[in-house]
């Protein structure tokens, strides 16, 4: 496992090597931003990164609550179906099956 971990390391690290070059970002309005290739890539990474997770936040709320909604209901029925209800009298209760 280190092994793995070691490689995708060394070849993130040859990347940026690799692309040390300032390259220009410019956005609205004539505003500019100057930085090396590397970090504009990670900037969108990080970027993409983040909007993913926040649009999936609702997701994953509805789905948690109906999870929780659901094993409440469960535990719910499952009390009630464990407790035998006692006899309001001391009659015999007819049980009924084989």
């Amino acid at each position: 496992m280190w092994l793995l971990k070691t490689a995708i390391f060394f070849t993130l690290f040859a990347f940026a090597l690799n692309n040390q070059q300032v390259v220009a970002v410019y956005f609205f309005f004539g505003t500019l931003w100057r930085a090396p290739l590397v970090l504009v890539v990670l900037a969108a990474f990080t970027c993409g990164l983040s909007l993913g997770v926040l649009v999936m936040m609702p997701r994953w709320w509805k789905k948690r609550r109906a999870h929780r909604m659901n094993l409440a209901l469960q535990k719910d029925t499952s009390d009630i179906s464990d407790k035998p209800s006692a006899p309001a009298d001391n009659s015999v209760v007819p049980r009924h099956g084989l």
